[in-house]
């Protein structure tokens, strides 16, 4: 029974472009999509601008432009850019609708009636240049925590504190720089503790992930505060209803964003809006960062079942993205814009890069830039494309191009590849596409030996008949393999879809063989190598600043015998993340004879490290064993490639050398002590 799903990834703000962090929730929702979709499932894919507030019309200000003619154009730009990653949206709208204005009126007046929202005067910082009452992040002073100068009004960058903007030493207007003063007003609150019950059962049921349900144990143990749903004017949003001059908060309108788009994309297509949202026939998922967790968990549900809207099934936190270990910088060259990216790289391959480091989970991803050189490189080229251009143009220009008969050695390749379907489907649709990642690099690699130890380069000359068999047992894994890897890679996969003449492949077709007889076409090529230059071009392009920003380097061979290091408080130990990991893989590392490349495995999650015990284990010997790593070491550039992370050994060194191994039973990815 094919499946009906709704899903929603979160807002872009728009007041400023794409970029390659924001990338990592769009591309993790589009794979998602595209594997229900390849299942043979109805799954639309709704988002929209976050088009409101203060920033926006500020910015619009400066530009001497309408906020309307500002967040127009960006809707374009941000358009432009997903369809450069092909994300593709079943609608793009915009929360600056009527259909959003309709939306949050009903729900704001629903949530009054039921008496949800309740009027408080509050003081506020007012700048009496600007004429306005200034949001937190409009006003700049000395934390009152730390003294550190120059802080937003909410939060402190260098200690971390949190307070009010009042509370700011020396307070200024972040705009004109002058000094804003206290003044009251009156603000509309949303009634959050109404609904505590109802929020922890439906937490309790599922609702986010477990590492999400502890963080949302805190604040309820905190106890859930009334909301702020009120701005006063000048605003850009939408008129509170009854009021001339106050607003809806953006944070109110945003995410009924999704309901607008939703709404407008039923309106136009004559289908019912309130079937799809709230009749349980379609379930309804949201696709987060964590940073906005607090909103959706907590603020946007408990509006929708004040309202008599149905809250999602599931919300899917993720974590954030750093680059090098790091992170993003605009003076490091490392906050790269998505169309900076598309003026350099293939959009695959960091759809395909991304896809290899989530697992599901809400840990932040790295985005090694040697690593992703080297993974593009080794699998969508080495792998790949390099298995489909070693059979497609040989049978094409040697063979006529028809598909023969598979031999029993072909029949079994592809048969083992046909047994990991149900396992990578599940790990789709538990978004631990790394894992998925894995099993199909797997098979890829039975592929490959499969063609080294049939040699049809050497066949051809002497046996066109068991080359055809051969070849065409090597193109019914490159059918395979296509679609597993198709939510990943659209694009390459319609370039194999087009030279093995089929049309578009789902995961129906895994167990369906090339008909004896078949005739391919031309084959195309699939992908070109990354070179790091080209990595390195993108870079300096993004650098705001590149003569003040200096890349520290250490030395590689650094003594391990120096004088013991500053004494570490108890709250610094705790800081250290130890995880069981697998070794998935070891090597010996070229002109390093004490060194060993491994590639651990932390539950989904994969590091590569380097470990200085090559005189005590010889490679072969630690694939698979379980080793306790430092999950959360800071990534180390060394001259042999970046080391991600430390395993725990201990001994005076040499030959002795002992590594912590794990209990028997432990997976990798436990937190150890």
């Amino acid at each position: 029974m094919h499946r009906k799903i709704a899903v929603t990834s979160a807002l872009p703000y728009a007041n400023g472009p794409i970029h390659i962090g924001h990338l990592v929730e769009y591309l993790q929702t589009d794979i998602w999509v595209r594997y229900h979709k390849l299942m043979g499932n109805e799954c639309l894919y709704f988002c929209a601008d976050d088009s409101h507030g203060t920033p926006i019309m500020i910015s619009a200000r400066s530009k001497g432009i309408s906020p309307e003619e500002m967040i127009d154009g960006v809707h374009k730009e941000h358009l432009r850019d997903f369809e450069g990653f092909y994300i593709e949206f079943d609608n793009y709208y915009s929360t600056h609708s009527e259909e959003n204005r309709w939306l949050s009126e009903d729900i704001f007046t629903k949530l009054d009636k039921r008496g949800s929202i309740v009027q408080k005067k509050i003081e506020q910082a007012y700048c009496p240049k600007c004429e306005m009452f200034l949001p937190d992040r409009f006003i700049r002073g000395g934390c009152p925590r730390c003294g550190a100068e120059d802080q937003y009004g909410d939060s402190c960058d260098i200690c971390g504190g949190t307070y009010q903007p009042t509370d700011l030493k020396n307070p200024r207007c972040s705009t004109c720089s002058a000094t804003p003063v206290r003044k009251e007003s009156v603000h509309y609150f949303f009634r959050l503790e109404d609904y505590e019950e109802q929020l922890k059962e439906l937490i309790a049921g599922g609702y986010t992930q477990k590492s999400t349900s502890n963080k949302l144990d805190e604040w309820f143990s905190a106890g859930l505060r009334d909301w702020d749903i009120s701005r006063d004017g000048p605003y850009f949003g939408f008129k509170i209803p009854g009021e001339d001059d106050k607003y809806f908060y953006v944070w109110l309108d945003a995410p009924i964003g999704y309901m607008a788009s939703m709404k407008n994309y039923c309106d136009s297509r004559g289908l019912d809006f309130e079937r799809m949202w709230n009749s349980g026939e379609y379930e309804l998922y949201h696709f987060i960062g964590k940073d906005i967790m607090y909103f959706h968990a907590l603020f946007f549900p408990a509006m929708l079942m004040g309202a008599g809207y149905r809250p999602a099934d599931k919300l899917f936190v993720h974590g954030f993205l750093t680059v090098n270990g790091q992170k993003m910088s605009k003076s490091k060259g490392t906050f790269i814009k998505a169309g900076t990216y598309l003026e350099h790289l293939d959009p695959e391959y960091l759809r395909y890069y991304y896809a290899s480091k989530l697992s599901g989970g809400t840990e932040d991803i790295d985005l090694s830039v040697e690593d992703f050189v080297n993974k593009v490189n080794s699998d969508l080229v080495g792998k790949f494309a390099n298995l489909a251009s070693r059979s497609g143009p040989m049978l094409f220009g040697k063979l006529g191009g028809v598909v023969g008969e598979m031999d029993e050695d072909g029949a079994e390749l592809v048969s083992k590849l046909r047994k990991v379907k149900d396992d990578i489907i599940a790990d789709y649709e538990e978004l631990n596409f790394a894992s998925a990642v894995r099993r199909i690099v797997s098979c890829a690699d039975e592929a490959n030996r499969y063609v080294e130890q049939k040699q049809p380069w050497a066949t051809i000359k002497s046996d066109e008949e068991l080359t055809r068999k051969t070849l065409t047992a090597v193109l019914n894994a490159v059918k395979v393999l296509t679609v597993y890897l198709k939510p990943i890679l659209p694009r390459f996969a319609e370039k194999i879809e087009r030279f093995l003449d089929v049309d578009g492949l789902g995961f129906g077709d895994v167990g369906s063989d090339l008909e004896p007889g078949h005739k391919i076409n031309k084959f195309e090529r699939l992908i070109g190598r990354v070179e790091e230059s080209q990595v390195e071009k993108m870079i300096e392009e993004s650098k705001e600043n590149a003569a003040g920003a200096k890349e520290e380097i250490k030395e590689d061979e650094k003594a391990a015998m120096e004088p013991i290091a500053e004494e570490c408080t108890i709250d610094d130990f705790a800081k250290v993340d130890l995880r069981i990991a697998r070794v998935e893989s070891a090597e010996s590392v070229e002109g390093a004879d004490k060194l060993l490349r491994l590639r651990l495995d932390l539950g989904g999650v994969e590091k590569n490290v380097f470990a200085g015990i090559a005189k005590a284990y010889k490679p072969e010997e630690l694939v698979g064993k379980m080793v306790v790593c430092v999950a959360n070491l800071k990534p180390r550039k060394m001259k042999f490639g970046v080391s991600e992370g430390m395993i725990l050994a201990a001994g005076p060194g040499g030959s002795d050398i002992f590594m912590v191994g794990a209990d028997e039973g432990a997976k990798p990815g436990e937190r150890v002590g």
